[in-house]
């Protein structure tokens, strides 16, 4: 049951180019929200160095599954089921956290866990890069993510796009700095954010 996302295609090598300086020295990332797997597949091949941990809600599980199975890496993990808001994560220790495309899915609330979660499994100086579409002083960067936000709040009022400077703030309270703001094609961004040593 391996599932195909074309933007997962189209969005992967861009995103690798991004992530790979953050995680050149790191040995276990844990992807929170692995989707259909591809990401996951993907990045594990590009960096064999790594122990890549997927997890996700157990009924995406069965994609995540298959493209670990067909993809033969032996350093690509099976999924854990992982919901943010648990007060245990089932990787309870990681160098990175890598994320793409949930917080506009979430409800505000979760990105809070989200923060919270990286912040108690995070190592110090550890990086969570965080990717997705981000208004910025509270409007739209584009057209075509003012429809995509007004079709997510459709379907779940809780969802939507999350504001660049309210998830910073969210970091800062966490215990994160933000390293940089990447742009990324077609009106996404990654944030990458680091775990303050000292907090």
């Amino acid at each position: 049951m391996r599932q195909f996302s074309e933007a997962c295609e189209r969005n992967k090598g861009p995103i690798l180019d991004v992530i790979k300086p953050y995680l050149q020295h790191s040995n276990e990332v844990l992807e929170v929200g692995s989707g259909t797997g591809q990401h996951a597949a993907c990045f594990a091949a590009a960096m064999p160095h790594l122990i890549w941990h997927t997890s996700d809600l157990r009924e995406n599980h069965p994609s995540i599954m298959a493209w670990v199975e067909s993809s033969e890496l032996p350093n690509l993990r099976k999924p854990r089921t992982l919901d943010v808001s648990q007060a245990v994560w089932p990787v309870n220790q990681a160098d990175a956290i890598f994320t793409a495309n949930t917080c506009h899915i979430m409800s505000w609330e979760r990105v809070l866990d989200l923060f919270q979660g990286a912040n108690r499994v995070l190592k110090p100086g550890g990086h969570l890069l965080i990717y997705g579409p981000f208004n910025v002083n509270g409007e739209y960067t584009s057209e075509s993510n003012k429809a995509f936000d007004a079709s997510l709040k459709q379907r779940d009022p809780e969802s939507g796009l999350r504001d660049y400077e309210d998830m910073n703030r969210v970091a800062r309270h966490n215990g994160f700095s933000l390293v940089q703001r990447h742009e990324m094609p077609a009106n996404n961004m990654l944030l990458a954010y680091q775990k303050n040593s000292a907090f």
